[in-house]
């Protein structure tokens, strides 16, 4: 049963246009990786412009389905609730992982270890 006929040509337009900007955004932020060079850069990219994205085609799933039941459907903003919560912590675990991995190889460029250059400036006397 396809109910999208029984849209108003407002609510149509709207959820057309968040739908197209949210598939637009998620498609620039999953060209990152292509783009950028190394994993510390690239692990930025399909973290933000995927998490945008969704929460925009979530808003023009929320605004169909409120139109056509004729009340509020929240099912959507839990969705971009989880996703908004969930996609910084995974981004921390990932870089995290990388950088242990990284240090502990020797591999190189490898972020500053803020901590170990805190403690060798107290040891010299500089801090």
């Amino acid at each position: 049963m396809i109910q999208a006929p029984d849209l108003p040509l407002w609510a149509t337009i709207l959820v057309s246009l968040l739908l197209v900007a949210g598939a637009l955004v998620t498609l620039v932020g999953t060209l990152g990786l292509l783009r950028l060079k190394n994993f510390y850069d690239r692990v930025h990219a399909p973290t933000l412009g995927p998490t945008l994205g969704a929460l925009l085609i979530l808003a023009g799933s929320t605004i169909c389905f409120s139109v056509l039941q004729s009340r509020p459907v929240v099912h959507e903003i839990l969705i971009g609730l989880f996703v908004t919560l969930t996609t910084p912590v995974t981004l921390i675990l990932l870089a995290r992982a990388a950088i242990y991995r990284d240090r502990s190889e020797g591999i190189l460029p490898v972020p500053p270890d803020v901590v170990s250059r805190t403690a060798e400036t107290r040891v010299d006397g500089d801090g």
